[in-house]
């Protein structure tokens, strides 16, 4: 094989996974993304206006007041957010950064994928003598059985024998609230599963705070559209609004962003905020 074919051959593995660059420095942005081992910026990150989560007021509440907290230097807690899909658990927590950051509080946010749970000792490494705190974002956990991760999980919360510096907090979204197995089936040792639901529940435990989302009421999802509408300054209708959420069979904070998204559609208008609790 001649030089010539190596190089074209390089060059084509470049173009299909192009090198991810420089890790970004710790300092200059408001969010990043933690993946093979560095440190990147989040691109477009511009979550809601708290103001516009609306529904949720007491989770609001703990998640600002915990993560200002963690700016300030204050003791603050790991946070589980926990509930119905859709229901603002994920713009809650980048929300709730983005507002303090608009305080001037220095303050970011990183986003860690589930399965990179293991390297999370490297990134605590990395930040330790950085000037600034971090909320560590763990979006949508399921373990399904990967004990390994749940157990990784548990170590981090702990402090492990290399404790966590006090400016980094972690926050988790789940669909479950106590995250474990639903089934006899999905259990790490169906010998035992009152243990291995315990050691499940075990986990749950360990977060400082526990917050709840639910399912939103028809009276709540309508106020959600309402508060969206008057800051994007479009006009709806209350019946065309339930139907839309009738014919996905939810009322959620996102099935109410996604109807503003048609409503500013069908006036031939774009939004410049389009992520709704991902």
């Amino acid at each position: 094989m001649t030089d010539d074919t190596l190089s074209r051959i390089a060059d084509a593995l470049d173009r299909i996974a192009p090198p991810l660059g420089e890790p970004a420095d710790p300092l200059a942005h408001p969010a990043y993304i933690w993946r093979e081992g560095g440190l990147h910026v989040a691109q477009h990150f511009a979550p809601l206006d708290l103001a516009l989560l609306t529904g949720i007021d007491a989770q609001k509440t703990a998640v600002l007041e915990n993560s200002r907290r963690i700016s300030q230097g204050a003791a603050a807690h790991d946070i589980l957010l926990w509930g119905a899909r859709g229901s603002g658990k994920s713009m809650l927590a980048k929300s709730a950064v983005a507002a303090l950051q608009a305080e001037g509080e220095n303050l970011a946010l990183i986003e860690v994928a589930s399965d990179r749970l293991d390297s999370l000792p490297e990134l605590f490494a990395l930040l330790a003598p950085v000037e600034r705190a971090f909320i560590l974002f763990i979006d949508d956990i399921g373990f399904d059985g990967d004990a390994a991760a749940a157990r990784a999980l548990r170590s981090l919360l702990e402090g492990g024998a290399e404790a966590r510096p006090a400016k980094m907090r972690l926050y988790v979204t789940s669909n479950r609230r106590h995250i474990v197995p639903r089934s006899m089936a999905e259990q790490d040792d169906p010998v035992n599963p009152r243990d291995a639901r315990d050691d499940s529940l075990a986990l749950s435990d360990r977060f400082g705070l526990s917050l709840g989302f639910h399912a939103a009421s028809q009276a709540d999802y309508l106020a959600m559209i309402e508060a969206y509408a008057a800051h994007f300054e479009l006009a709806f209708d209350e019946t065309d609004a339930i139907g839309w959420a009738t014919r996905r069979g939810s009322r959620s904070g996102r099935v109410a962003w996604q109807y503003i998204v048609e409503l500013a559609g069908r006036s031939g208008r774009s939004l410049a905020e389009t992520n709704r609790d991902k």
